[in-house]
């Protein structure tokens, strides 16, 4: 029965996190964000402290039911596995004992702790659950869906409904894809064929919970005295962490997915209390030199942890010109200083606080996100404007951020905020190049900062170009993405290291 409600309540999230990364109309956000919210790394870069708390203690409640229910990446593991152990029947009993690499997870964690602390958020997010299984759903699965939807949307024109619209695939990011892709494969390999190797060695979350974890109150216990030394529930655990020799389980691996109650015959194995008399639990006594040793491996990981929380303190697309010629994409331009959203506040709280997860990237309207290709930003987002512009009114990325690295603002807040400013290159200006009048920027800035000047103050005829009052601006980009010229266009948008109000 507990293993039934785990898979109930792991396909709920599972589906609900996935589907946050493929609807491109962003409809489910305001039912299932949460769900982005509540996951650990994210609600601890966010300073969520409520969120932290809550999973801390439902971890020393019931242990790592975080990691089977919750995580996406974890659940997809399971996902992985179930779909190997069904391939063949011998395979459905694969798993066996193995002793914890503590000399490796550990480690992994510290120098985790250590990106962050250093400003490498770049490479530590590679290996943050959340954020890898983010940039797997964004990077692979988001294509597929949308080609799905827009063969539905063909379908739907020929039957004269309207019930499906086509959307623009599109790469976003060749580095993200490559990186997702890759660990898209070394996860599933793992996972196929050793089942929670991931999450039991390399996987920080893992790591932090699974100490948390050793003193789990309710945990799966095994009764000796019905026992009778099978090994069923040992081959069936994923997370190899069932010593049937000793009939021991290393809690700090144990993920709470109840395979092994399920899978004993003769009701060895329960969830239940570890503490108090008549704890149905074979307890070893602990060696002298294990207990020191333990003891140090427990002041280590609550230092590093410790240390980590402190660290932590489209609008549809015209592609066509009047039906007639097709529009030529501008190129990008070479920023001096890079663009981030309303409510990224600064470069580097942006940098400080974003697990690279792309769920904004995912649900950007006009195309404006996607991830940056720089070193040390990495997959986290950055605007650029030749797609589409960040209208005024739209603060989608605002509202789904779970690591809050772009806060929460309004409409009106949003029209106030200086992202950035825009700069006139009248060497590529139509105006100058082709001799004919234009002003698109003009016409279409919302905040009214592009005023169009005569070329010659001195000739009332003479053509007019564009000034920009720099201090209204706020480098929305709708002047670079509608300005014609190409394949540079004659106005772009410089960002502002620190966002400012106007």
């Amino acid at each position: 029965m507990l293993r039934k409600i785990r898979i109930i309540l792991a396909s709920i999230f599972f589906v609900g996190v996935t589907l946050l990364f493929l609807d491109f109309t962003g409809t489910l956000h305001a039912w299932l964000g949460w769900m982005a919210k509540v996951q650990l790394l994210p609600a601890v870069l966010a300073l969520n402290l409520v969120t932290v708390a809550v999973l801390l203690l439902i971890t020393l409640l019931v242990g790592r039911v975080y990691c089977s229910v919750i995580c996406p990446l974890g659940v997809m593991q399971d996902i992985i596995s179930w779909i190997h152990g069904k391939t063949k029947k011998k395979n459905r009993f694969r798993f066996g004992y193995s002793p914890a690499k503590n000399w490796l997870r550990y480690p992994i964690l510290v120098l985790f702790i250590i990106g962050l602390a250093l400003g490498a958020h770049s490479i530590a997010i590679l290996i943050a659950p959340y954020s890898a299984y983010g940039r797997i759903a964004a990077n692979l699965l988001a294509p597929l869906y949308q080609f799905g939807n827009n063969f539905f949307a063909w379908i739907a024109e020929r039957a004269g409904s309207y019930a499906f619209y086509s959307t623009e695939v599109w790469i976003k990011s060749v580095s993200s894809l490559v990186i997702a892709a890759v660990t898209f494969v070394v996860i599933g390999f793992l996972a196929w064929k050793h089942g929670r190797t991931w999450c039991n060695t390399v996987c920080p979350v893992g790591t932090v919970l699974g100490f948390v974890s050793r003193f789990s109150i309710f945990a799966p216990v095994i009764d000796t005295e019905k026992c009778r030394n099978c090994g069923l529930c040992g081959k069936q655990c994923k997370a190899a962490c069932i010593n049937m020799k000793e009939h021991e389980i290393d809690y700090s691996r144990c993920v709470a997915c109840m395979d092994c109650i399920d899978t004993c015959k003769d009701g060895a194995i329960r969830f239940a209390c570890r503490y108090g008399k008549g704890t149905p639990v074979k307890e070893r006594e602990p060696k002298a030199a294990e207990t020191k040793a333990d003891q140090g491996r427990r002041a280590f990981i609550t230092s590093a942890v410790i240390a980590g929380t402190a660290v932590a303190a489209k609008a549809q697309e015209m592609k066509v010109d009047g039906g007639l010629a097709e529009i030529e994409r501008a190129e990008k331009p070479e920023r001096q200083t890079p663009l981030v959203p309303a409510g990224a506040i600064s470069l580097k709280h942006m940098a400080d606080h974003c697990t690279g997860c792309q769920l904004c990237i995912s649900v950007c309207p006009n195309q404006v996100l996607r991830p940056s290709t720089s070193l040390m930003t990495l997959m986290q987002p950055e605007m650029s404007y030749e797609r589409g512009y960040c209208r005024p009114e739209c603060t989608r990325c605002s509202d789904i951020c779970p690591a809050g690295a772009i806060k929460p603002v309004t409409v009106e807040e949003k029209s106030s905020i200086q992202i950035g400013h825009a700069v006139v290159n009248l060497d590529n200006c139509v105006v100058n190049t082709d001799e004919v009048s234009c002003g698109n920027c003009a016409r279409h800035c919302p905040a009214g900062a592009i005023r169009m000047v005569r070329k010659d103050p001195e000739n009332p005829k003479s053509l007019m170009i564009p000034t920009v009052n720099e201090e209204r601006c706020i480098g929305c980009g709708a002047c670079e993405n509608l300005c014609p010229a190409r394949p540079f266009t004659a106005i772009h948008v410089e960002g502002h290291e620190i966002h400012k109000e106007i």
